[in-house]
């Protein structure tokens, strides 16, 4: 939706969710009915194109989402900004619930989790959500001790990763049945 122009997004709207007739949706905007039918069509192709095929998404039960989920793991841990962005498609899409903030493609998802890894010392720690491969994030506290930060949600297809829901809310990790800590790392 948010690749959409504002027109797209109300028609899409107002014609799929509402079921508003196409000479309704055209009143409202002021634009003709094949003004609406067009702007309907290309936003349904939009939406389908960024939410890729169905069958390129990868099942819980695929070897290929976990092996995914630990490569990304561990570049993270180790800020291998080249390793995660092998992990990405071009149109990767980063967003952060319940903040607004969202990134779209590559290079501008890739910025941002290179200042992160450079702000923070994470530890992730590997997990599922709603059948897709996740991470429960833990951000070093000056105590030196992980404190839960974020769960983070990979959308994995077999062409790269696709979306990162990065969901800002300690309060998840219950849920999930993880400690809302992790004890100070030991070094060797």
């Amino acid at each position: 939706m948010q690749r959409l122009s504002a027109r797209q997004r109300a028609v899409l709207i107002l014609r799929d969710v509402l079921d508003w007739r196409a000479a309704e949706v055209a009143e409202f905007l002021g634009i003709t009915t094949a003004a609406v039918n067009s702007l309907l069509l290309r936003s349904r192709a939009q939406v389908e194109e960024a939410a890729g095929a169905e069958e390129d998404v990868v099942e819980p039960t695929d070897p290929v989402h976990r092996a995914t989920l630990d490569r990304f793991i561990e570049a993270f841990h180790q800020a291998d900004m080249d390793g995660l962005s092998r992990l990405l498609r071009a149109e990767v899409v980063l967003e952060m619930p319940p903040t607004p903030t969202w990134f779209l493609g590559r290079a501008p998802v890739m910025q941002f989790i290179a200042g992160v890894c450079r702000a923070h010392s994470t530890r992730m720690v590997p997990t599922t959500a709603n059948g897709q491969p996740a991470a429960a994030v833990y951000k070093l506290e000056a105590d030196g001790t992980y404190r839960a930060h974020s769960v983070q949600v990979l959308t994995v297809t077999r062409t790269g990763g696709t979306r990162i829901v990065a969901f800002l809310d300690p309060g998840l990790f219950g849920v999930f049945g993880l400690p809302d800590s992790l004890a100070p790392a030991v070094s060797p």
